[in-house]
């Protein structure tokens, strides 16, 4: 995998015209964009396989098998797919995930899996045996084997 930078740069007045690497005519735009060492139209520099304008949609493209890609359809076609932890079905490897240590979870499926209750932003969960708790059930959990959580 190759991932590179776009850049947009404004055309300044005084200085000769560019060639665009996707249609190898002159850039009179007043913006161009570099990629891949080379200058483009914004409408010449396209994701191979969705057609987006890729300097619309980032500021990074991916190229493979002489592809250029956006950063979906590279994960679409050339990324790395693994199962949810919680549910064992597939996640696609452009799909946002959660993690917690060597688990990955689709976002709907990352809660207590005791209670159900779903995790937002900076709350606090556990993982224990494998199993994402809340802390309510961790701590439930801790009393029942003999443990007494810290309160500090």
């Amino acid at each position: 995998m190759q991932r590179y930078s776009i850049q947009m740069l404004s055309v300044q007045p005084d200085t000769k015209p560019k060639g665009c690497a996707g249609c190898n005519r002159k850039i009179k735009d007043r913006y161009l964009l570099k990629a891949l060492d080379k200058y483009w139209h914004e409408d010449c520099l396209k994701c191979a396989c969705c057609d987006c304008r890729l300097g619309e949609v980032g500021s990074t493209l991916y190229t493979k098998a002489n592809l250029i890609l956006c950063r979906r359809d590279y994960l679409r076609l050339f990324g790395v797919t693994g199962n949810c932890a919680a549910c064992s079905k597939l996640i696609p490897a452009f799909e946002m995930v959660m993690r917690a240590k060597d688990n990955v979870y689709h976002l709907d499926c990352f809660a207590c899996q005791l209670c159900n209750q779903r995790f937002c932003v900076g709350d606090k969960f556990f993982l224990k045996n494998n199993m994402i708790l809340c802390q309510t059930d961790y701590e439930e959990g801790l009393m029942k084997e003999g443990y007494a959580p810290q309160v500090r």
